[in-house]
């Protein structure tokens, strides 16, 4: 059995992201899962049954603990000797790359879910462009999760495009499009007992963000649309959930005093289970500047939900402007505002965006349907690397 080393920066992206896929691959391969070390590493084993390794590293840029870093992964990769090593975020994916490369590991493999310079400029943005060079040339093959992320890579010619390929249609690891259903068991006493939780009224239209809650993630042109459409409106109300983050992304003091002060908005810190916040809400708003292929607005497609979303890769990707929800312009408030203000007051629209939304996510992200194109990649490299070997060993004996 081939050896798999999966590697992120932190243990919550293999805990919430990854976790199924793991469990799903250590069926067909000895799956070893890297990450910094931690309590939430100890999670992972425990809820996967798969070997885990701590090796500490950071989301910013640490020069002497990255050098730490690399030199325990490189240490770690020589004495195991894994047939592929498969990458995630970008500090783990610079650091896993290289030392895959430096330990000879014949199958290195990067997964690209999202780009933070793209939103960057100046010295910030060259750095960043350096890392994601160095990242996909030492890398065999590059997965960017969306078809326009692949683009993106195109033009700014950061990789070799026939290293470059899009698992199934996009997404890293899909949806389970079970346990994100909107008639999963306990939802219709979830959504009354949080509506009365909350002080939300039977007839108020809630409008809910689930994500970090940062500036890239638009939160300040969100509270903007949401105060406009106070000023006519009095029965429509706003949940953010998700975590601050202010040591990385903050908001700017105006947008957290209206979050903490506007009666109409309610903010909840994370949750494990989002199903009951998706169920008492009535439209999903994510209007954040950049993504990869975003895993919450498909788990809101898959609870039922049309969504309002910027234009930007990924979001424009799993919605179909009209079809599902509605698609606007990267931070501009007014126009989150109509579109919010077009759904709250059509609910025949609001409806029949909500039917064919799930429909979509099953069709196109389940979980089940990215894992098995993502296996069959796996093995098609596998069965590559064989031949090579085997015609390596023909050569040397005549």
């Amino acid at each position: 059995m081939h050896k798999l080393v999966r590697i992120t920066t932190v243990p919550m992206s293999l805990l919430i992201l990854l976790r199924s896929q793991l469990k799903f691959m250590s069926d067909y391969y000895e799956v070893v899962a890297i990450s910094s070390k931690g309590a939430g590493l100890e999670k992972v084993s425990q809820q996967t049954g798969l070997r885990t390794v701590g090796i500490n590293m950071t989301r910013e840029i640490t020069p002497f603990k990255d050098l730490k870093a690399l030199w325990s992964l490189y240490s770690f990769l020589k004495k195991e000797k894994p047939t592929i090593v498969h990458t995630h975020t970008p500090k783990a994916g610079i650091l896993g790359m290289i030392a895959a490369r430096m330990a000879g590991v014949p199958l290195r493999l990067h997964t690209v879910a999202g780009m933070p310079l793209l939103i960057k400029s100046g010295v910030m943005r060259s750095i960043l462009e350096v890392v994601e060079k160095v990242t996909y040339s030492c890398a065999t093959n590059v997965y960017p999760n969306s078809f326009l992320m692949k683009q993106i890579i195109v033009d700014n010619k950061f990789c070799r495009p026939e290293k470059l390929k899009v698992i199934g249609n996009g997404s890293s690891n899909g949806v389970d499009v079970n346990y994100f259903n909107p008639n999963y068991s306990g939802c219709s006493e979830a959504k009354n007992k949080l509506r009365k939780e909350y002080n939300f009224n039977e007839n108020d239209i809630v409008f809910c963000f689930i994500g970090r809650i940062v500036a890239d993630k638009g939160i300040r042109e969100l509270i903007e649309a949401f105060e406009m459409l106070l000023e006519t409106s009095e029965n429509v109300k706003l949940l953010l959930l998700g975590p601050f983050e202010n040591h990385l992304n903050p908001l700017n003091e105006w947008t957290e005093k209206q979050i903490f002060e506007n009666q109409n908005i309610v903010w909840v810190d994370f949750k494990a289970d989002v199903r009951p916040f998706f169920v008492m809400s009535d439209i999903f708003v994510f209007p954040s500047y950049r993504e990869g292929f975003p895993n919450v607005v498909m788990q809101a497609g898959a609870m039922g939900l049309p969504s309002i979303v910027s234009d930007i890769n990924g979001c424009n990707e799993i919605i179909e402007n009209g079809k599902n929800g509605l698609v606007i312009p990267v931070r501009n408030a007014y126009a989150l505002h109509v579109a919010m203000r077009e759904l709250l007051d059509d609910p025949g629209k609001r409806q029949e965006m909500a039917q064919c939304s799930r429909a979509i996510i099953v069709e196109k992200y389940d979980e089940g349907f990215v894992q098995r194109e993502l296996l069959n990649e796996y093995d098609l490299l596998c069965e590559g690397r064989l031949q090579v070997v085997q015609t390596k060993v023909v050569k040397t004996s005549i």
